[in-house]
């Protein structure tokens, strides 16, 4: 029997959940902290991973200890410190700072169709990463991908394109992220064995 449902996450012990949805075929590894996210169809993550304010697309591939959005602190102000916007659990007489909250969960990170992001990766608040992209462990990824690019090293800069680039046009094209689950079986098999360009010929 498979494991992984249509109509419900499967969320590993010790996970901390909060504000989030997710689409059919969806995983949560072991001791992930999931923020104010939307995760689509088939994505999935590793363990301990901190994902916050972002837009997770179909069928990513989120390696253990990847931390997306990263949350900020105020720079500009006279101190960085929790007491600022976490007043209340300094004083019984503050609130909490309600605007910064709000401006953090704003600034949203999207994460592609179909990606690959490294064990141990950064990715920043308002960072694009595009649809087949790449990110190396260990990067820190501060500046949108392209689609299909592998990028690395802190902070990431691109190491090259998977595929050429009319292959990649041909790919956004052919958006087969958007197949339905039947159709998906269906094409497992010319999936494991045809190369992309096979692949291409065989289902454009």
């Amino acid at each position: 029997m498979a494991r992984l449902h249509p109509d419900r996450p499967f969320i590993h012990p010790d996970c901390q959940i909060t504000g989030s949805s997710f689409g059919a075929y969806v995983e949560i590894g072991a001791g992930s902290r999931i923020t104010n996210s939307v995760w689509g169809d088939y994505s999935y993550c590793d363990r301990t991973c901190d994902i916050a304010n972002a837009e997770i697309g179909k069928f990513a591939n989120i390696a253990s200890y990847t931390r997306i959005g990263a949350t900020d602190h105020p720079m500009e102000k006279a101190s960085l410190h929790h007491f600022l916007y976490r007043s209340a659990d300094y004083w019984d007489d503050a609130q909490d700072d309600a605007d910064w909250f709000a401006h953090r969960a704003s600034r949203l990170a999207k994460i592609g169709h179909d990606t690959w992001i490294g064990h141990a990766a950064i990715i920043k608040p308002e960072v694009t990463i595009g649809h087949g992209a790449v990110i190396a462990s260990g990067a820190v990824v501060t500046k949108d991908v392209p689609p299909y690019m592998i990028v690395g090293g802190v902070t990431a800069r691109p190491i090259r394109r998977r595929f050429p680039e009319a292959v990649v046009m041909r790919l956004l094209a052919l958006a087969w992220w958007d197949w339905d689950n039947l159709r998906l079986r269906a094409a497992l098999a010319d999936f494991r064995a045809l190369s992309v360009e096979a692949f291409l010929e065989k289902y454009e």
